[in-house]
């Protein structure tokens, strides 16, 4: 008993945070904080609440972090059973035909290993597997390791890739794929290279994604990690196919794992979506009702809800509603330009919430793709109602625009060419626009009351000083005498005009 506690203690000591968390989270204890934290919290509880359930998963997170050094399987196997381990110069030629290699050793040799699941991909749907989550082992202290790995195809396999279809010219859409991921066996893991990794299959390097540039100050440019196509570089018979994996052994463990699958496009994906995942306009009204219903323990009364029909994405008109059933929100964004943009850059998150929005929680707003065949292209915004129903919202600048539209000027304009416009005598043309006086004047003004009476007089106030002096002679005091008689002469300024009279817009 006290051995197996000390044994147990030791194993704990080892753990990384990622198996202390779980070994308290197991327990029911507080998994928070840091590793001298969790470390000293696991050895409280295994002083304190030893027992052979609480063995048992200490045992199997150190046989999963140590599988070749598990001390506790070797004092419980019999003495009389031989450990057999496989040479690491061992040759495949000394085997079975038909068996895998890694690193020289067969593929079975890490048993813990094939516990390793990958996180299924939306783009990749696996046929079949070639060759299971096999650890990628160090062969010595070096920092720079290369390992191996060997596999057939058989001819039913070469006939699916040589028989699919082309995604594009020389890309098939059944292909052979190399993935590799931490080796963890709790939980899916999602694909991750291991730092200065460099893929050569059968002699010939391949391509594997490089870094994505950042416009961001201060921050590294990140790689993206998705399988790597070796497809065009194997032989398509029964001939046996090398893989050779370069990789930087910084401490991190990883996996390697081969498939066959079936690779689909993003318009492939989104009439699968189409076809599968649509929520009714029902459901969406009854959603809204919800979200919407009066809670007598709030303070605040929600009347409606605002929602853009403009997609966050690409700041377009919405094509295709589209959201996360997980969403607390009822935006949408663009489905088409969602999965097109995922195809190129997987990320799969949700552009409105910045949460996880895997494809299999996709789901098309049927009520919103019947508001958008119904309201005009100019509507940016509606807003849904308690009942269920919605109503436009009009754009703040375009009601601006309106108004300026249909805005009247705030004083009446005056036609100063019109007699009796408001009341006054039209105004005076004195001068004509040769400056000349006496009958010339008289005639002027002649000419300028009939015109009056026709259709309006053109006023000249352009006239400078010298212009008054030559026509300041009879045509005014004929003038002044005919309006004497009516009213009171007008104050003359510079120029010979009533100033009274003029308004100028």
């Amino acid at each position: 008993m006290a051995a197996e506690l000390v044994e147990a203690m030791n194993m704990v000591k080892s753990f990384r945070v990622s198996d202390l968390q779980t070994l308290l989270a197991s327990m029911g204890r507080s998994k928070s904080g840091l590793k001298q934290d969790l470390v000293g919290r696991a050895l409280r509880l295994v002083q304190t609440e030893y027992s052979p359930e609480l063995l048992k998963n200490v045992r199997q997170l150190y046989e999963t972090r140590f599988p070749k050094a598990s001390s506790w399987l070797a004092a419980r196997r019999p003495e009389s059973v031989p450990v057999n381990y496989p040479a690491l110069n061992s040759s495949p030629r000394g085997t079975a035909q038909g068996t895998d290699y890694l690193n020289g050793i067969p593929k079975p040799a890490p048993p813990s290993v094939a516990e390793v699941k990958l996180v299924p991909l939306p783009f990749y749907h696996n046929l079949e597997t070639l060759l299971p989550p096999t650890e990628l082992i160090a062969q010595n202290s070096e920092k720079l390791q290369e390992s191996q790995c060997v596999f057939e195809l058989t001819p039913s396999q070469v006939e699916q890739i040589r028989n699919s279809s082309e995604l594009r010219p020389g890309m098939k859409s059944v292909q052979v794929v190399l993935r590799i991921c931490y080796t963890d066996s709790i939980g899916v893991q999602e694909d991750q290279y291991p730092p200065n990794i460099a893929v050569k299959v059968n002699q010939s390097y391949c391509h594997v994604p490089g870094y994505y540039p950042s416009n961001k100050p201060g921050v590294e440019p990140r790689r993206p990690c998705r399988p790597v196509n070796i497809t065009p570089w194997l032989h398509l018979s029964t001939v046996t196919n090398r893989v050779t994996i370069t990789w930087g052994n910084f401490g991190k463990r990883y996996s390697v794992a081969v498939y066959l699958v079936r690779v689909f496009t993003s318009g492939e994906l989104f009439n699968q979506l189409k076809h599968c995942s649509v929520e009714s306009p029902e459901r969406c009204r009854e959603r809204i009702q919800d979200k919407l219903r009066f809670d007598p323990e709030s303070e605040i009364a929600t009347t409606g809800l605002r929602v853009s029909l403009i997609c966050p994405l690409v700041k377009m008109r919405l094509g295709v509603p589209c959201r996360v059933l997980t969403c607390a929100h009822l935006q949408c964004f663009d489905a088409v330009f969602f999965l097109q943009m995922n195809e190129k850059k997987p990320t799969w998150t949700c552009p409105v919430c910045d949460k996880p929005a895997p494809f299999e929680l996709l789901t098309i707003d049927g009520l919103l793709s019947e508001i958008l065949k119904e309201t005009p292209e100019d509507v940016e915004e509606i807003e849904y109602l308690t009942d269920g129903s919605w109503r436009p919202i009009r754009d703040d600048k375009e009601k601006e625009r309106e108004r300026e539209n249909s805005r009247t000027p705030d004083c009446p304009v005056v036609d100063i060419c019109v007699p009796e416009a408001n009341g006054h005598s039209p105004a005076h043309s004195g001068t004509n626009q040769t400056g000349k006086s006496g009958s010339g004047g008289a005639s002027a003004g002649t000419g300028g009351t009939s015109a009056g009476s026709g259709g309006g007089a053109v006023v000249d106030l352009t006239l400078d000083d010298s212009s008054e002096e030559e026509g300041g002679g009879g045509a005014e005091d004929s003038e002044d005498t005919d309006d004497s008689q009516d009213s009171p002469a007008p104050k003359r300024g510079r120029y010979d005009y009533d100033k009274d009279l003029v308004t100028a817009y």
